[in-house]
Parts: C-alpha cells; structure tokens; sequence
C-alpha cells in the first residue's frame, strides 16, 4: 500500500535541543521512531518524516506550553493539527517503562484513543505578548514583597538607636527614609554596617517598585487593547484580566463552554456531600493563578459593588457561610468573564441576575 494511502497519527516527547518523534497507523500500531533537532531545519524534517509515512492526521505533543511551544506553533501554521498531551500517570510508567521513544508512542496512542483531545494555546498573539510581560512583573512584585521583609527583619536585630528612629514608619515611608540616609563610620561597627545593608536594600525596593510600575504602564494598554469587554466589568482590573487572558491563551475558542472554563479556573462546583450533609465544593484542580484572580475580582465586588453586597447579604439570611457565598461568586464571575473574552463562540444560557 503505498504512503499516501495509509492515515497516521504522530507524537512527540519534547526536550531542550532533541525531540522526540514517533508515529503509529490507525490501528495503532507502532511505525517509526526518530530525534529531531529543535531548530527550524529539525521541525521542517520532523514534518517531512512524518509525512511520509502517510497522511497525517493529528500530532500529540506533551509539553506544549514549554519545550514544545514552537513546534507546536510550526505544525499548526503548516496546517496540521496539533493535540496537548498530558504526561503519562503514574501507573502508565510503572506498567509501560520510561523511555523517550515509549513516550512518542505513548502520545500519539493517547489521540488516538481519544485520551487526549486538547488543543494547545496558539501563542502567537496579544495574549503571548502579555503573558511574557507578566513573567518580569510577578518575579518583581515577588523581589519587592522579599526585600522589604529583609528590611523589617533587619531593623528588629539591629541597634537600638538604628531600630528607634525607623520606628512606626509606614513601608513607603521606611523606604523613602533609608534610600536618602548616608551612614557613616567603618563597616565593622554593626551599626554601621547594618544602616549600610539598610539603604542598599532601600534602593534595590525603590528599583523594583519602578520596575513593577513601568510593567504597569506596557500590559494595561494591551490588556484593554485584547478584551476591552472584560476589563470594563466590575472588580477587573489589568493585572486580574491579564492573567484570565492568559490562562485562556490567543484562543480562548478552544475552550468549549463556560463550563469549561470555570473548569480550567478551578471554580467548577463538585459533589461533597455525606451522609445528611448535601453541599458542594470547587474542584482543586486547574490554574491556580486564575483561580486567585478570580477570588481577586470577587472580594472587590464584595467590597465595592452594591449588587453584590446584595447578594451577599441575601444569601447569608439564608444561612449561608461565607465560604460558600465565595464560591457560588467565583463560579458566576468566571460565567461573566468567559462571556467577555474575545474571539468566543457564545454556546451557553443567559446569565443568571444572581450577583
């Protein structure tokens, strides 16, 4: 039978600089193996591989949003489509071994079983632009949140006449007093020596807090270039819309339903019920970080929006915890803004006026 009429399905385990490849026909049985270099000539061989051996259905690839982010770009811009796989469990590996060939195989079995049928972020827009701005600014928010706690820690060890004159300064104030100081004295006094590390660590806080600001100043606009819909419901601001863009990627579309989504942000309600006690729970699973910009959002509400200070106020006449009012406001926040991010196919029920 000649190449072109046989359909295949690849895989591929990614790696730093040698990929992985493997492909099986559509009764899964195992065709080829091969390392490809993670270079553009390597990717456009890896296709050509491919594709010789028949007509390509679908590739699998586990490690999308890291090792396998361009050759996942490069196939889908070639018109092939690409599944995200995810790593075997456990006790796949025990039964089945380790080995980078067991894993391309493993993968390509995986879409065809219908295992793995996700589609990987495109990473190729506005939304990618945003995602790699927020990387500097949480690891400076992160670098500031640190120093300032060296700051405090060094001032309660230090000197009584250093630690008496900082006393019962606000951050900004402490930070602003210690970069303008200018000790004086040989560094083998302690006292000099701690009024020294003070303002150095004074100054780097000053850097961050420019630098934090300056990340500010680029995302804001992209934010609301990307989703002005969803930056303008309340309680969104850049830094919460910007990582709900991010975790639904340049193609939010791939998400099927708000369901979905709510899924994915860890806010999908799941049984927890036992004996005569009937409630539920959300899901621990999915992006942590959305889920915090969701718990962001909605303590805003709470806090500034009348509607939901209704809400609330209802739902705890009704004996409700407050836990649980957080939760049902998590999974209705994530309903609105799935509603709000762009390029959606708008598949669900109207919204419930409910908060």
């Amino acid at each position: 039978m000649a190449a072109q009429d046989i359909t295949v399905v690849g895989g591929i385990d990614t790696h730093a600089d040698l990929h992985q490849a493997a492909v099986i026909d559509s009764i899964g049985r195992h065709l080829a193996t091969h390392q490809f270099e993670t270079t553009p000539d390597g990717y456009r061989r890896l296709l050509d591989w491919l594709r010789s051996h028949g007509e390509v259905l679908a590739v699998g690839i586990e490690g999308t949003g890291a090792y396998g982010a361009e050759i996942a770009r490069f196939l889908t811009s070639n018109e092939v489509t690409v599944v995200e796989v995810d790593r075997p469990d456990r006790k796949a590996r025990r039964d089945n071994g380790k080995s980078d060939s067991i894993d391309a195989y493993a993968a390509a079995t995986a879409v065809l079983s219908g295992r793995a049928a996700g589609t990987p972020k495109a990473r190729n827009g506005i939304v990618e632009a945003i995602r790699t701005l927020r990387v500097v600014r949480k690891s400076a928010v992160k670098a500031r949140t640190q120093t300032i706690n060296q700051i405090r820690t060094l001032i309660v060890t230090a000197p009584s006449d250093v630690r008496d004159k900082l006393r019962g300064l606000s951050a900004r104030e402490l930070v602003d007093t210690l970069a303008r100081s200018r000790p004086a004295g040989e560094l083998a006094d302690p006292a000099c020596a701690v009024k020294t590390v003070l303002r150095r660590l004074a100054r780097r806080y000053q850097a961050l807090d420019e630098e934090i600001k300056e990340a500010d100043r680029e995302i804001g606009p992209l934010v609301t270039q990307a989703a002005p819909r969803l930056i303008a419901l309340p309680g969104v601001g850049p830094e919460t819309a910007g990582q709900l863009l991010t975790s639904a990627g340049d193609n939010p579309d791939r998400l099927r339903s708000e369901a979905a989504f709510a899924h994915l942000c860890g806010a999908a309600p799941v049984p927890a019920s036992s004996g005569r006690t009937n409630r539920h729970r959300l899901n621990r699973g999915g992006d942590r970080q959305a889920n915090n910009a969701l718990h962001t959002i909605v303590l805003v509400r709470m806090k500034y929006d009348q509607r939901t200070q209704e809400y609330v106020a209802r739902r705890t006449a009704e004996g409700m915890t407050t836990k649980d009012i957080v939760r049902c406001l998590k999974r209705f926040v994530a309903r609105k803004v799935y509603r709000h991010l762009p390029h959606v196919t708008h598949t669900t029920q109207p919204l419930p006026q409910t908060a």
